[in-house]
């Protein structure tokens, strides 16, 4: 007879059920962070030279805003606290310092291009407390969002430097990106420096935590095993060097 036979199926059900619900907790429950944790101008000029500066460079990325955020070194971005505001243009609190911008349109002409310094100069009209500060736009040409940093949020000269494009959210006709932009929350904005600010509220375990947590469920279960005997297929116990071993006290 072999093992699995004489460890009894219905034992072996539940045991893969258990499992199957674990991995469906694992998959389910995963979620990332795309974190910045250096000075954004770092390696550039751009604050000795005179006039707005807008650097590219940005990462491409896919972002979900239920399940991910954005995780930023404080000191390195002058950050020691998050004012978030989300919103048509008029609706942006002035002393937001994280700005998600659901204007498009900085001229009442949809034909002429809107990018970062449109949208920066937007905000500087509502913004009042200086400071740097971060937003997410949505740029005309490339039909996506952007988030972007910037050196004071309430000058319309500041420095900029573009973080990262949201390919998932480029739609042919754009509205399905713009149809996105309310669903961004404080929650997808955090430090990561625990004590600077609270982790956001949609964070969860890291796929490492889970697989530990997974690891440690299983040995309860092997730890059960051991101080438990178990039924072969008579009915008779059977001993755990018996179960390790199915040649083993043949019976």
């Amino acid at each position: 007879m072999n093992r699995l036979t004489r460890l009894g199926l219905p034992l072996i059900s539940r045991i893969l059920a258990t499992g199957a619900m674990l991995v469906a907790l694992s998959t389910s429950a995963m979620g990332s962070s795309i974190s910045f944790g250096t000075d954004p101008f770092e390696g550039t000029t751009v604050r000795n030279t005179p006039g707005r500066q807008v650097v590219g460079g940005e990462f491409f990325i896919s972002f979900k805003t239920a399940t991910e955020g954005f995780v930023f070194d404080g000191p390195a971005f002058g950050l020691s606290e998050f004012r978030f505001a989300n919103g048509p243009i008029g609706s942006i609190t002035s002393d937001a310092n994280v700005a998600v911008l659901q204007t498009t349109d900085n001229d009442n002409n949809p034909l002429t291009p809107f990018g970062a310094g449109n949208a920066a100069d937007l905000l500087a009209t509502r913004i009042t407390t200086p400071g740097p500060g971060l937003f997410i736009y949505f740029n005309s040409s490339l039909n996506l969002p952007r988030l972007v940093y910037s050196d004071d949020l309430s000058s319309n000269s500041a420095d900029l430097k573009i973080l990262a494009r949201m390919l998932n959210l480029n739609f042919q006709s754009g509205q399905a990106s713009l149809d996105e932009l309310p669903s961004f929350t404080a929650s997808d904005f955090a430090f990561a420096d625990e004590g600077a600010a609270p982790e956001p509220s949609s964070a969860v375990p890291e796929p490492s935590s889970l697989w530990t947590m997974s690891g440690a469920v299983a040995l309860l279960g092997l730890a059960s095993i051991r101080r438990h005997s178990r039924i072969n297929y008579k009915g008779e116990p059977v001993a755990l060097g018996e179960l390790a071993d199915p040649d083993a006290n043949p019976r």
